[in-house]
């Protein structure tokens, strides 16, 4: 062979590198609880089929652990140091605000339903407000009614005030408070040391959480109020520059798979996880639901609760109350599918 054959044999095999190296794209996608939670289990693998679905193979991803705490999920995408996350919005108060309007207690639906309807209002007015400057939203969760879990029974919540519970922030932050209740703020992988050790004496969470945490253990009452006290919200982020890299066809088609109708699929994940939780609780527990007079002190709290978020959100410079008709309408929309 003549050296430029040799030349041009190298430059093709150079070409062909390039080639492969683009047509096999990996994300890196950061997860923060255990493999065996919902996120890991369902989400995220519907998440890699979806996005090698549409982009024909040339894009996937894999879902790595512990890369960043629990609340540096966001900064962790925006400075590339992982390709895709999900982010809990109540761990970064003050940067996300109007994602609490999905979260206030008192809206009719399943989490399929509410995590569209969240995707749908910050589509139409919410994003107005730019809270995932530097960071892409590709859709939005919302867990399952959130439940109190205690280490000690109550018979009602007036029996709650002065209690030592975790709040991961949010609307559950702004429950507990209304409810008279101390906040130990800590993030979710670090709950069942701190009940244990006694910091704490409860905790917020849907029932999936609850039981992938081994929670049930140290916290064998939990007790529920019709629609929940709160719904947490998270987000899948994805850093800007990989979406650039993947190239604006592959990009556009990543996005288009996910959005609206993924939200409402992760959503339905979780309500799927926090059957099972439920179900664990009482196996070895208590699951209680509060009702009348027990239940007396949240139910004056909801609407105090509902005017304050709204409020803020509107503080962002956004429609709030026009964000609150679209999450209403969607909800019900979606309700009326199943």
């Amino acid at each position: 062979m003549n050296t430029k054959s040799m030349l041009f044999s190298a430059a093709a095999l150079t070409l062909l590198s390039a080639t492969t190296a683009f047509a096999e794209k990996e994300m890196v996608i950061s997860s923060w609880l255990p493999p065996t939670h919902i996120m890991n289990e369902l989400v995220w693998p519907e998440f890699i089929n979806r996005v090698e679905e549409a982009t024909e193979g040339r894009v996937t991803g894999k879902v790595e652990y512990q890369l960043a705490s629990p609340p540096s999920q966001a900064d962790l995408v925006e400075d590339g140091g992982a390709d895709a996350a999900w982010i809990f919005h109540g761990y970064n108060p003050g940067r996300f605000v109007t994602t609490k309007l999905i979260e206030i207690p008192g809206l009719d639906g399943n989490s399929a339903a509410a995590s569209a309807a969240h995707w749908r209002a910050h589509q139409e007015v919410l994003g107005a407000a730019n809270e995932y400057d530097g960071i892409v939203p590709v859709a939005m969760m919302v867990h399952a009614p959130g439940m109190l879990h205690l280490s000690k029974e109550i018979s009602s919540l007036e029996d709650v005030e002065g209690l030592k519970i975790r709040s991961g922030g949010g609307v559950m932050g702004d429950v507990l408070a209304g409810l008279g209740m101390a906040g130990v703020q800590v993030s979710a992988p670090k709950v069942y040391e701190t009940v244990s050790n006694g910091v704490a004496d409860g905790t917020f969470f849907p029932g999936d959480t609850i039981s992938i945490l081994r929670l049930t253990e140290v916290l064998p009452y939990s007790y529920r109020v019709d629609g929940g006290f709160y719904r947490g919200s998270f987000s899948i982020v994805m850093n800007e520059e990989f979406l650039d890299s993947v190239g604006e066809e592959d990009a556009a088609a990543i996005q288009a798979v996910l959005g609206e109708d993924f939200s409402a699929y992760a959503g339905a994940a979780w309500d799927t996880g926090n059957e099972r939780g439920v179900k664990a609780q009482t196996e070895t527990g208590q699951v209680v639901d509060l009702e009348g007079d027990a239940a007396a002190k949240f139910e004056v709290l909801v609407p105090e609760i509902q005017k304050s978020v709204i409020a803020e959100v509107a503080a962002k410079g956004v429609d709030a109350d026009a964000a609150l008709t679209i999450i209403r309408d969607t909800m019900t929309e979606y309700s009326s599918k199943n």
